[in-house]
């Protein structure tokens, strides 16, 4: 069947070629497709009161004669049939696609379908478990039923499915990458329920919420992408946190000689006492209150002045004061493990644009203080604010001294000069930036909060779909250089269509834009590196 041009009765060319039929059901489909490409809105249309039907057209050179392919003499009048029906659409494309980077991150391997099913779900629309069904019959795949679903979940803690997923993610960062360097940083969950038990507890929240949460430690690689998670009582502080998981993973793959970066929150003599202890190095951000002590050399010999881009490689105390920096002494000492068995390593750099940044801060912060001094607002725990009794004064001194320490940030480490130079070190410790977008990922695009399971194996289920699917949206967005949320929004309006015509039903494929390719394209890449 073909769409052609005439021009005075002569064809003049072809338009279109529709294809061959080979049944009435084939014919009629092919019949269908010509109507819709010459329909044309542009085009006007003569109003004679006419509704258009359908008739079947049988392969026959003419009425009352065999068939051309055999078979009894098709009757004169060809019976009508009824209009083309849209069954269904779906966007079974994006859930292919998706599909796709789930298998070559070997995550197929575990051989359970219905959790790979709660895993896409929980990317393309994150909902609960009673939802799951809808999302997925609109990405054209059936769902198993909510009881089957809900025993996966159960299977997922039973038979160590993130064991497994941990497993294949540390391949696939090894593969594409490697692990010598590692990001670790901790987030809350928080949960919609009144009362606490042994897991869910009130704790420190920088949304200042009241309600039960866990704490959730995520380990990643340099780039992002997940290797370990885990889960510990939401009133455990974030400093206790990052051992127990690194331990987890040098257990699980059997590896030393990694280096882990955390913010300042992790900073603790034990915690970095033990991570050295382990063999691991370590590079964290320090406190602005440790300034004065690892740079008291320096504002003895320099002041407070600093100039743009400056870096002081010194060494800053254990626990305690400064024993082992003689501030008697103009150079800074340059830090050894073995010479300097009290100190570890401190990077302090100056930047005259963070310079500009805290100083604002600052003046904003003193004006509030100001504010609560003199009645204007209401008074809490504000900065530069000193109570004696009912009175109270601004703190002259500690901002001034906070303004000396403007420009300034400083990073702890074990790892010596010789080996990683401070330049190194401050990038190691900005790459922080993929942890906390993986953070916002799973917070955000994967609605990880907040939670509604109740019992310790459903919440470590959740973490575990969280998890698969943070590793998946990684990967998709490392192959395409797009983030997931919007992958999504672009491939989910390319939908499939299920039509029935003369009593057969056929699945048709959308058409697909070329930006649209593109990134399909990307997604069925599986050697993309970081």
């Amino acid at each position: 069947m073909q769409i052609a041009e005439y021009v005075g009765g002569r064809r003049q060319r072809i338009v279109e070629h529709l294809g061959s039929a080979h049944s009435e059901a084939e014919l009629g489909l092919l019949l269908e497709r010509a109507r819709g490409l010459l329909a044309d809105g542009r085009q006007g249309v003569l109003d004679l009161g006419l509704e258009p039907t359908t008739r079947a057209v049988g392969l026959v050179p003419a009425p009352g004669e065999p068939a051309l392919l055999g078979g009894q003499p098709v009757p004169s009048q060809a019976p009508r049939v009824g209009p083309a029906r849209v069954e269904s659409t779906a966007s079974r494309v994006l859930f292919d696609a998706l599909v796709g980077v789930f298998a070559d991150l070997g995550f197929d391997g575990i051989g359970d379908e219905t959790f790979r099913d709660l895993v896409i779900a929980r990317i393309v629309e994150p909902t609960s478990i009673l939802d799951v069904g809808r999302v997925l019959k609109d990405l054209g795949h059936s769902p198993a039923s909510e009881k089957t679903m809900r025993r996966t979940l159960a299977r997922c803690v039973g038979n160590g499915y993130r064991d497994q997923i941990a497993g294949l993610c540390f391949d696939h960062a090894q593969a594409s990458g490697d692990v010598s360097l590692c990001l670790y940083d901790v987030t809350t969950l928080y949960f919609e329920v009144e009362k606490e038990d042994g897991l869910r507890k009130v704790g420190y929240s920088k949304e200042r919420r009241v309600d039960p949460q866990i704490v959730v430690g995520l380990l990643v690689d340099r780039y992002g992408f997940p290797l370990e998670i885990g889960c510990f009582e939401g009133n455990k502080a974030e400093r206790l946190t990052i051992v127990p998981i690194i331990e987890q993973f040098q257990a699980r793959h059997g590896i030393e000689g990694i280096v882990v970066v955390a913010d300042a929150g992790m900073l603790s003599a034990g915690n970095l006492a033990e991570l050295d202890r382990a063999g691991l190095g370590f590079i964290v951000g320090s406190r602005m209150t440790k300034a004065p002590i690892d740079l008291e050399s320096h504002f003895r010999w320099h002041g407070d002045a600093f100039t743009d881009a400056q870096v002081i490689d010194t060494i800053t105390p254990k626990t305690g004061q400064n024993l082992e920096n003689d501030p008697m002494l103009r150079s800074e000492p340059v830090w050894d493990p073995a010479t300097h068995t009290r100190s570890w390593r401190a990077v302090w750099s100056f930047s005259r644009k963070r310079f500009v940044r805290d100083n604002a801060t600052l003046t904003l912060q003193e004006n509030r203080a100001r504010d609560v001094i003199d009645g204007s607002r209401t008074a809490k725990a504000t900065r530069f604010v000193k109570t004696s009794g009912d009175a109270r004064t601004l703190d002259e001194k500690a901002l001034a001294r906070a303004r000396a320490l403007a420009g300034l940030k400083g990073y702890v480490t074990n790892i010596p000069a010789t080996v990683m130079p401070p330049a190194e070190v401050m990038t190691c410790y900005h790459d922080l930036w993929h942890v906390e977008q993986s953070f916002r990922m799973s917070k955000t695009d994967l609605a990880a909060r907040p939670m509604f399971a109740r019992t310790r194996d459903a919440i470590e289920a959740h973490l575990t779909i969280v998890f698969t699917a943070l590793a998946v949206a990684r990967a998709a967005q490392d192959r395409t250089g797009l983030a997931i949320r919007n992958i999504v929004r672009q491939l989910r309006p390319l939908r499939s269509a299920t039509i029935t015509i003369n009593g057969t039903t056929a699945t048709f494929p959308p058409a697909i834009p070329t930006p649209q390719q593109t990134i399909l394209d990307a997604l069925n890449r599986d050697d993309v590196t970081h």
